[in-house]
């Protein structure tokens, strides 16, 4: 008849307890969903505050884009200062200035080649709603090709504006409502290995 091991943990004042997680000697105890929920809540906190934009700038409103990575603004402070110059790399496309009908694929094609997660940001009246140009070639708004998560009003709009807007971002993606059960406590396996048939 097999042995049969328990292990009682008692607290006691030495037991440290961090909210549902007590720590007793090397063994932790934990609920598994808070767990998940704290895995969760700092990996919204990683990405928040290691956004890399990318450089997307289609008119005027890209100058202002560009002076809010500049010395007298310093969007490094908020963890956002590395413009990606591919989309592979970017994880928030800012779409600064009009986007017309001949640019919309191309928006599209790169918002595609984005890695997930993607955010998109809207800068200005014209990417957010065509601005002045109310005409066939120019599109009324960035979301009839992409999804805009933060719109920035103006014409064109502060760099100031801009950081509020990235800020406004990061605290969305802190916050946003983590769905249950997507991350997952796997266990690890060793590899097995195939037999190669001549």
């Amino acid at each position: 008849m097999p042995k049969r091991v328990e292990t009682l943990v008692l607290h006691d004042s030495a037991t440290p307890v961090f909210g549902d997680i007590e720590k007793a000697g090397s063994v932790v105890l934990a609920n598994k969903e808070s767990l998940l929920e704290r895995i969760e809540g700092a990996a919204g906190a990683g990405r928040a505050h290691s956004l890399w934009p990318l450089t997307f700038g289609l008119a005027c409103c890209a100058i202002e884009m560009i002076a809010t990575v500049a010395a007298r603004f310093d969007l490094a402070r908020f963890g956002s200062e590395a413009f990606r110059a591919t989309p592979r790399q970017a994880d928030v496309m800012i779409i600064a200035g009009r986007v017309s009908k001949k640019m919309a694929p191309v928006l599209r094609q790169i918002y595609d080649q984005m890695p997930e997660p993607k955010w998109v940001i809207s800068m200005g009246a014209c990417a957010s709603s065509g601005g002045v140009y109310n005409n066939y070639a120019i599109i009324q708004g960035a979301d009839q090709v992409v999804p805009v998560d933060v719109y920035v009003p103006g014409c064109p709009p502060s760099p100031d504006a801009l950081m509020y807007a990235i800020l406004k971002l990061q605290s969305k993606i802190k916050h946003r409502d983590a769905k249950r059960g997507q991350l997952k406590l796997i266990e690890l396996k060793a590899r097995e290995l195939e037999e190669v048939g001549s």
